[in-house]
């Protein structure tokens, strides 16, 4: 049984949990949207803006901002959880007492640097949750910037029970927000946390120049690489085929938005990944995913020729050309050799 309350709680105010909390006041839902700092809180409730997350969107007066933990979970049929993927074992730590009976649902993309988890799976390791049908993955091609100005996007809910999936789905659906549910939730978890070890790819080489072949032929063999690893891990290959896999590999590699490609384009001009980071002021959660995917590989076997790159490029300091050249002189051999 799902709950039957219509109350939704956001954790996190960053763009894309401020953005949710558009969408479900959108979807006629009453909306609770935590920051975990006090004077963050404030400000927004006051001046109904939140300019490091959402510049420029203003934030709609049905959305209630707090700064308490159980106040924003309170009577909630759902509660999605918006933080970065390494504090995600935290908070669901923080959020379990307060749960109830509400659905929990991971908007977060990435996995968990050590244990190699996706992040409904810190959640249940958490008991953040009645069970395990109870999580769900919200995942898709969402550039937050674009949902928030109201143009039209879609998203994907995956739960091991798909009467949740729907239940979440109905929550959040507006006529410019369309769901679609899901059973597959490894593979719709692993296709939005691998796709941005991708688009730091594209972004170097949009960065570098290299065309738009190279950058076509890129983006696809590594939605192949994604595929392989999905698959070794449980998933569906179909799944990565779809909203959750290549078509949010397509916005991430395209968007100016896009944090992950932006660090790519940003080390194609020969800058520090540290100092990339240091003037972000968000979570490029590419970086993370990159070192995970990595181990991740190692662990089950799979070979990763894009990922490998990636992190000798972001972690060891080589050269992205030289990656290049190596992946374009890697040993010739069937296109579907891996399905085979």
């Amino acid at each position: 049984m799902v709950p039957s309350r219509k109350r939704i709680g956001i954790i996190g105010a960053g763009s894309w949990g401020t953005t949710l909390a558009i969408v479900g006041l959108r979807a006629g839902r009453e909306v609770s949207l935590y920051t975990r700092d006090p004077d963050t809180a404030d400000r927004v409730r006051t001046t109904r803006a939140h300019d490091r997350a959402l510049p420029g969107v203003a934030i709609p007066d049905g959305i209630f901002v707090t700064a308490d933990l159980e106040e924003a979970c309170q009577d909630a049929a759902a509660i999605f959880f918006v933080v970065p993927s390494q504090s995600m074992r935290a908070t669901s730590q923080r959020v379990a007492p307060f749960v109830g009976g509400a659905v929990v649902v991971s908007a977060t993309k990435g996995l968990e640097l050590g244990t190699l988890k996706r992040m409904t799976e810190v959640i249940g390791a958490e008991k953040c949750g009645e069970a395990a049908g109870r999580i769900c993955a919200l995942s898709g091609p969402n550039i937050a910037n674009e949902i928030a100005a109201g143009k039209p996007a879609t998203s994907v809910v995956a739960a091991s029970d798909l009467s949740v999936a729907e239940h979440v789905r109905d929550l959040i659906m507006t006529p410019r927000f369309r769901c679609y549910s899901h059973g597959d939730v490894v593979g719709v978890e692993m296709g939005g946390a691998l796709k941005n070890i991708i688009a730091i790819g594209a972004g170097l080489a949009d960065g570098l120049d290299a065309g738009e072949n190279a950058k076509a032929a890129f983006i696809t063999r590594g939605i192949a690489e994604m595929a392989r690893l999905g698959v070794a891990a449980g998933a569906n290959p179909m799944t990565f085929a779809g909203l959750s896999g290549l078509g949010d590999l397509i916005a991430t590699c395209a968007s100016q938005f896009s944090r992950n490609r932006h660090v790519g384009a940003e080390l194609a001009k020969g800058r520090t990944l540290p100092r990339i980071e240091s003037t972000m002021g968000h979570v490029a959660e590419g970086v993370f995913t990159t070192r995970a995917a990595r181990a991740l590989g190692e662990r089950l076997g799979v070979q990763l020729p894009i990922t490998d790159q990636m992190h000798a490029i972001l972690f060891d300091g080589k050269s992205p050309a030289v990656a290049i050249a190596e992946l374009m002189q890697r040993e010739p051999k069937h296109e579907l050799e891996s399905a085979r």
